[in-house]
């Protein structure tokens, strides 16, 4: 199905607001230095398809990214809309992941701290903080580095790896995060980098690091009914942080 062919104005505003959310996604990676210049892909599902993906085309540093700037782009590489080309290993590795998976978003980065965790032999998040806490039980372990991801064969190794699973920590590599919105997935990623430096520098002390039971973990993951705001957490601090990005480096809308 060719973008083209999307009749339905809900779709052609839906996908001007991907575009959008996702070039703010970009530059608020640059904003919390979760990225490394011109490297590493966020990939959405192109509303009103389901094998075609927005993502800034390489060579384009992630402050700089515009909504006007994305591209569309299929599993085979090519570019269906837009100008500009897709990095093989987003083809290689994100495309199958939203095949296989269904995740609408998947963001990929090598930020400092997750991938410092990751250096290590043990890279296991351990739930000992309120934030890591809702972690436990969404991460799969992918422990066998390959080097650069160039087949659609080893996305599609990591995407059956990840099965149901939110977060995916790559040994040697760093992480990916895959959901259904935009909002989600960056603040995951967000979150993501914060607990890993939380126990990197806890266990830079040389104390031991004291878990928090499965009991409570159970009770902080559940929804708290009382919650004014349960469900909208995501979305209201993607907003906050677009605010955010519109004075410091705004533009990206454009």
């Amino acid at each position: 199905m060719s973008i083209h062919a999307i009749n339905s104005s809900e779709s052609v505003d839906l996908l001007s607001q991907a575009k959008i959310d996702l070039a703010a996604a970009h530059r608020l990676a640059v904003f919390h230095e979760l990225e490394e210049g011109i490297d590493n892909h966020f990939t959405v599902t192109a509303p009103g398809t389901e094998d075609q993906f927005l993502v800034l085309p390489f060579g384009l540093h992630w402050s700089e990214a515009r909504a006007s700037d994305m591209i569309v782009f299929n599993e085979q590489g090519d570019t269906l809309e837009g100008d500009g080309l897709v990095e093989r290993s987003a083809q290689c590795i994100h495309a199958p992941i939203h095949r296989i998976t269904g995740a609408k978003v998947v963001m990929h980065t090598h930020q400092t701290w997750a991938v410092a965790l990751n250096m290590l032999e043990n890279n296991r998040l351990i739930p000992a903080c309120q934030t890591s806490a809702f972690f436990d039980g969404h991460i799969v372990y992918e422990d066998d580095y390959r080097g650069t991801a160039d087949t659609l064969e080893e996305g599609e190794r990591l995407a059956n790896l990840m099965g149901d699973k939110t977060v995916m920590f790559m040994k040697n590599h760093g992480v990916l995060v895959a959901t259904d919105t935009i909002a989600k997935a960056y603040r995951m990623l967000y979150l993501l980098e914060r607990v890993c430096r939380m126990q990197i520098l806890a266990m830079s002390t040389g104390e031991k690091i004291l878990p928090i039971t499965a009991e409570v973990i159970a009770r902080v993951q559940a929804p708290d009914q009382g919650d004014r705001h349960h469900g909208q957490r995501h979305q209201l601090y993607f907003e906050a942080m677009k605010r955010v990005i519109n004075r410091v480096n705004p533009g990206y809308a454009d």
